[in-house]
Order: structure tokens, then C-alpha cells, then sequence
């Protein structure tokens, strides 16, 4: 079985070691197995919840676009896209608002941090609180249900979105499945060692917090970077906490098992914060010095890259844009040209209901009327010689062949064979005749 993987970065700034260690890495790791399906994009529709620096978006997108590629992302294997470039998507995003409810969203862990601070700052709770930022786990729901992700590589703080997006698709499908199942139920997927790194502070690594370590910036500016990381007092030759320390948890999402277990031990020995840090420096740049040459190649070419990603926005479309057809459908939003085929299948049952009705007259010769499922005449047979000759012609119109209708004045006929052998009931007027007409091949539909 194919897995569809999904993941994606917000462009509202330069992509730093929490994003490669945390989503982009495992994203092209998992991307490179034989059984996965993969598409990553840029959510710079998320950016404008965000960011409104439009020339910081545009900027990070570029970055961020570059990055993927730098990192190794294959994009013959794999489906890589731009949200913005994705319309139905915002489109899914509104079809799925109209059944999430307020109160889940009222358990966003982004909207309840805001509301919190305002209301530690003595504001309204809701100042400054865009419906972006309070519907923001819809589109994210939106972007992973479009395209049906079974997995979901995400950090560990964002889990409760790929959850909230299993509620919302459950409840879609709930009100408008009528037993398809149209959204799979994807599942966070999360490399438990990397899952969250912290920054320069200790705090969770985050251009919010401006506390990060850009992936590509230079050798002499990762290093200086690197010099910033707060540790404790402890001087050389003091043991110093591993599972404190947030230099080794760097370390340690960077290294092997063994690397990590050596300088764990040498923490423990007493090795000296500067020391660590050059070693951390060390085993930064000898895994990102190769990326970082290919990155600085892509950034000079940005037309290249937008051709890259047109390209992965043709790919995503040919899967969202059947499919939202096929939600738009659900809820309704149909066109009138379907109407007559919806009415078709929705009364094909009320068509097996239909009937024949052979009766012989005095004069010997045989007839057949074609009552509707409520008992209303459709048709009156002329009048036939024996009753095998009747039966042959009700086996003819029941068999799915086309109907030869001819319309008069108020009536109708029916021809087979070139020979008329029925009569409609007149009718009031022209449109009557035509709403019967209608009555008279839904009840001949072939029955299933």
C-alpha cells in the first residue's frame, strides 16, 4: 500500500536547524522510500496570518523554496507545490469552516496562548486577534484533507492541528459521505529525538522568538550563532547535565547514537562550554556545507525555481482539482446540467416501481397501459392482435433502447419500429407534455 505523506513550512522568515531537523529532514527521508507519495509545500497563505511584510514572504518563500531542493528533496519523486498556487485549496477551506465547530477551534493551542496574553496584560482577550489566526487550523486541515495525507511529519507542538484535521474530516464525511468515506484520517508522524529544538535561549527554537540558527547562513556566522547558546555556569572541568543542556540536544539531533554517547561523556568528564560548542560547530558545517553551496546556486536562480514549483502546482492540481469537484458535488453546489441525471438516480428505485398492465378488449385484441409508482397512466398501447405480440413490444421498451417520442399538440406518441404503439393522457399545455415525457424514460430506465 502507497503511503501519501504531507508537510509543509510557513514562509515568513529564513529556515533555521529547527525547521531541517524538526520537519524538512524527515520529510525527504521518509520521501525517499519506495511505498510513499509525497507532496511538501510552501504555506505562504499561513505567512499572512503571520506576517504582513509582503517583501519578508516573498523573500522567505524564495528561501525556503531553495532549501527543500539544497536539502536533497527529489521533485521527480515527489508532488512540491506553493499553497497560493493551489486555488482549490482555499476553497476546501471554506467547505470544511462550514462544519468545524467553535468550540474546537476554541481549543487551538495558538488562539488560547493569545487570548492568554491579553488577558495577563489586562486587554480584551480577543485584541489583536485576526479570524486568520483563530481559523488557521482549518486551513491546515484543508491543505493536509485535499490531498488525503495518511502521515504527517510535524513538530511536537503541532500536533493538535493533523488532530483537529481528523475531526473536522470525520465530521464531513459524517454529514455528506451517505457511506463514502471522502477524507482519510491522517496520523502526525514525529522523529522523537528532533521533534522540538530548542533555540539560542533554550526556548523552542522560532523566528518568533528570534532566538534561531539559520540552516544556510555562512561557516562564520553559524559559529558566532553557535557562541550565543545560553548554558550555565559551570567551568571547564566541572561535570556538566546532558539532559539539561540544550547545546547537546542540538548535538544530539545531528549526530549518530555513538557521536551523540561520546559527548555525552565528555560533558559528564567535564569538557568545557567552548570546547562543546566548537565540536557543535564542527558537526554542523561538516553536514551543511555541501547544501549550503547548492542553496546559494538556487537563490541566484529564481526563475528556475519558479518553474520548478509551476510545475509541482500542475501535478497537485490534476489530484485536488477532480476531487473538490467531487466535494462540491456532496454539499450540493452542483450544476443544472447534472440535475437531470441526479434526478435520474435518485428515481430509478421509484422506476422499478413502474408497471405493465395487460388487459385483453371485447373484440378479442390485446392492449397494455404503463402505470407510474403512484399509479398514474404514462402510456395506453394501440390495439395488437394476440398478447405475443403486445409482450414483445413491453420487453422492447424495457430492454434500455432509445425511446422514440414524438410529440403533438398536447400529447405524445410512441414509435417502435417505426410503428405507432402507444398514446399519452393530454395534457394541459406544452411544458406538462415535456415534465411527462421525462416521467415516461426515467420509468423505462433499465432496471439494476
Amino acid at each position: 500500500m502507497t503511503t501519501r505523506i504531507l508537510t509543509g513550512i510557513t514562509t515568513t522568515g529564513t529556515p533555521h536547524l529547527g525547521n531541517y531537523a524538526g520537519a524538512i529532514r524527515p520529510a525527504i527521508v521518509a520521501s525517499r522510500q519506495s511505498d510513499a507519495d509525497s507532496f511538501y509545500f510552501l504555506a505562504d497563505y499561513h505567512a499572512l496570518i503571520k506576517c504582513d511584510e509582503p517583501l519578508r514572504i516573498q523573500r522567505s518563500r524564495l528561501e525556503i523554496a531553495a532549501t527543500w531542493l539544497a536539502a536533497g528533496l527529489d521533485v521527480d519523486r515527489v508532488t512540491f507545490y506553493r499553497q497560493s498556487d493551489i486555488p482549490e485549496i482555499t476553497e476546501l477551506t471554506w467547505l470544511l469552516t462550514c462544519v468545524a465547530a467553535k468550540g474546537l477551534l476554541n481549543r487551538a493551542h495558538a488562539y488560547k496562548a493569545s487570548v492568554d496574553k491579553n488577558v495577563e496584560g489586562g486587554e480584551d482577550p480577543d485584541a489583536g486577534i485576526t479570524m486568520g489566526l483563530y481559523s488557521y487550523p482549518v486551513l491546515m486541515a484543508a491543505d493536509i484533507l485535499m490531498f488525503n495525507a495518511h502521515k504527517v511529519p510535524v513538530g511536537r507542538d503541532q500536533i493538535q492541528h493533523v488532530e483537529m484535521a481528523r475531526d473536522i474530516g470525520q465530521r464531513f464525511n459524517h454529514l455528506f459521505g451517505q457511506g463514502k468515506e471522502f477524507f482519510v484520517m491522517p496520523e502526525a508522524l514525529i522523529e522523537e529525538s528532533v521533534a522540538t529544538l530548542p533555540g539560542l535561549d533554550g526556548r523552542k527554537m522560532s523566528k518568533s522568538y528570534d532566538n534561531t540558527i539559520p540552516l544556510f547562513s555562512s561557516a562564520k556566522e553559524m559559529k558566532e550563532a553557535i557562541s550565543r547558546i545560553v548554558t550555565d555556569s559551570r567551568a571547564p572541568g566541572e561535570a556538566k547535565d546532558p539532559d539539561n543542556s540544550h547545546l547537546f540536544t542540538l548535538y544530539q539531533a545531528f549526530a549518530t547514537p555513538e557521536g551523540s554517547a561520546e559527548f555525552r561523556q565528555a560533558l559528564l568528564q567535564g569538557l568545557g562550554w567552548g570546547e562543546a560548542k566548537s565540536r557543535l560547530f564542527t558537526l554542523l558545517d561538516g553536514q551543511l556545507a555541501e547544501p549550503r553551496e547548492a542553496y546559494r546556486r538556487l537563490i541566484e536562480r529564481p526563475a528556475e525555481l519558479e518553474d520548478i514549483l509551476q510545475t509541482g502546482a500542475r501535478k497537485a492540481r490534476q489530484v485536488a482539482t477532480p476531487f473538490l469537484g467531487e466535494l462540491r458535488e456532496a454539499v450540493g453546489l452542483r450544476s443544472f446540467r447534472e440535475q437531470v441525471q441526479v434526478a435520474t438516480a435518485s428515481k430509478k428505485k421509484t422506476g422499478k416501481a413502474a408497471r405493465f398492465v395487460s388487459f385483453r378488449e371485447d373484440d378479442g385484441s390485446f392492449r397494455f397501459r404503463l402505470l407510474a409508482a403512484d399509479g398514474e397512466q404514462l402510456l395506453l398501447s394501440r390495439n395488437f392482435a394476440d398478447g405475443k405480440a403486445a409482450g414483445a413490444v413491453t420487453k422492447q421498451l424495457q430492454s434500455g433502447a432509445a425511446l422514440d417520442v414524438r410529440p403533438e399538440l398536447h400529447s405524445f406518441t410512441l414509435w417502435v419500429d417505426g410503428v405507432c404503439v402507444a398514446d399519452s393522457p393530454a395534457f394541459a399545455d406544452a411544458g406538462a407534455r415535456e415534465i411527462a415525457i421525462e416521467a415516461l424514460r426515467l420509468a423505462l430506465l433499465p432496471q439494476e
